[in-house]
């Protein structure tokens, strides 16, 4: 990349100039009969599925190397920093979760990829917004001269791919952690943290 990405300006944005995403004032009586208020994000572009967005868990698997996952960086202007985070995007209004997974693991890495499950219609941030997510494991199979396949990127989308062993990954995410360049992506490092634990204590 010939520079990194600089923030010129921050400004306030009106929910009616807002194209994805507007703010809204929730009124509710909690358990206890107490009237309560709260400000939420609302995005504008739900799928007719019901869910907003996918995350595309992946393993790749070669033939003659440990299983790994492909991972995505690109600058994130809501942080000002690079992330270090799965393949990952909107779902389009007449997509399910597997076609918008297909389509975007194709889009940002160049693989076709096998579905080995999809998850339930989770919570993205609950105390902030009303987004919704799916994650979609996939599959990747490799042969031994398998070399990057070519993205196929939107206007505007700069994305590195890397790909990192499993047994390596929660150790790599502490590493990019540590770099005041980089934020690693919450849905990631769950994964990670828990194949890690689980291992070290022996629990599974």
């Amino acid at each position: 990349m010939p520079q990194d990405p600089v923030i010129t300006s921050v400004t306030d944005l009106a929910s009616s100039d807002a194209k994805w995403v507007s703010l809204k004032k929730v009124e509710y009586i909690d358990q206890l009969g107490t009237a309560r208020s709260w400000e939420i994000a609302v995005r504008k572009t739900t799928a007719k599925s019901g869910v907003d967005a996918v995350a595309i868990g992946n393993i790749l698997l070669h033939p003659s190397k440990p299983p790994s996952t492909l991972l995505v960086i690109q600058y994130r202007p809501p942080i000002g920093k690079f992330t270090v985070e799965w393949p990952a995007g909107l779902v389009d209004e007449h997509e399910s979760a597997e076609q918008a997974a297909i389509r975007e693991m194709k889009e940002e890495t160049g693989y076709s990829c096998k579905i080995l499950d999809v998850g339930p219609v989770l919570a993205s941030d609950p105390g902030l917004a009303n987004a919704t997510l799916q994650l979609v494991m996939m599959e990747v199979q490799l042969d031994e001269k398998e070399s990057m396949p070519e993205q196929k990127l939107d206007e505007g989308e700069l994305i590195e791919r890397v790909v990192v062993p499993l047994s390596e990954l929660y150790d790599r995410l502490m590493n990019w952690s540590k770099d005041d360049k980089f934020m690693v992506a919450g849905k990631l490092f769950f994964f990670a943290a828990g194949l890690h634990f689980a291992k070290q204590g022996n629990y599974i």
